[in-house]
């Protein structure tokens, strides 16, 4: 499946991580790595902002911890990336509230943690398919 993107895409879209927890970041990583996207790992809402406007195009989805450290948290990062960035695929987990927070956004999938693998890699399929539906929608009107 990975080749599909070399001609299609410069690049393969970005999974954006934001989790400040390592050992969590590292397995969301590690898990989305199996799936067509790129991963670009952050520790905070303010990092992950900063890769957004410096990869914004290429990013299908947001993996992101409702817990971070810094001025944002999870919920302010969903909010700012749906008026921003809506095209863009989020996930917002936490391990604190097993109900999904009414703040979240519409179009913010929510999964508690610990979330499953599947669940994880379901939604990494979806937003690569429609940030490829958008690909070629722009291929086709540049064309």
């Amino acid at each position: 499946m990975g080749s599909q993107f070399s001609t299609r895409w410069r690049k393969a879209p970005i999974a954006l991580i934001v989790e400040d927890d390592p050992d969590l970041r590292v397995l969301a990583a590690a898990l989305l790595e199996e799936s067509e996207l790129r991963v670009v790992e952050c520790e905070n809402a303010e990092q992950a902002i900063a890769a957004l406007l410096r990869e914004g195009d290429d990013v299908a989805l947001v993996f992101a911890d409702i817990r971070l450290p810094g001025v944002m948290n999870g919920i302010d990062l969903a909010l700012r990336i749906k008026v921003l960035w809506p095209q863009i695929a989020m996930i917002v987990t936490s391990g604190y509230a097993d109900k999904r927070p009414q703040a979240l956004p519409a179009g913010v999938t929510y999964l508690p943690k610990p979330w499953f693998a599947l669940d994880v890699l379901m939604q990494a399929e979806r937003a690569t398919s429609r940030a490829q539906q958008r690909a070629d929608f722009h291929i086709t009107m540049t064309s």
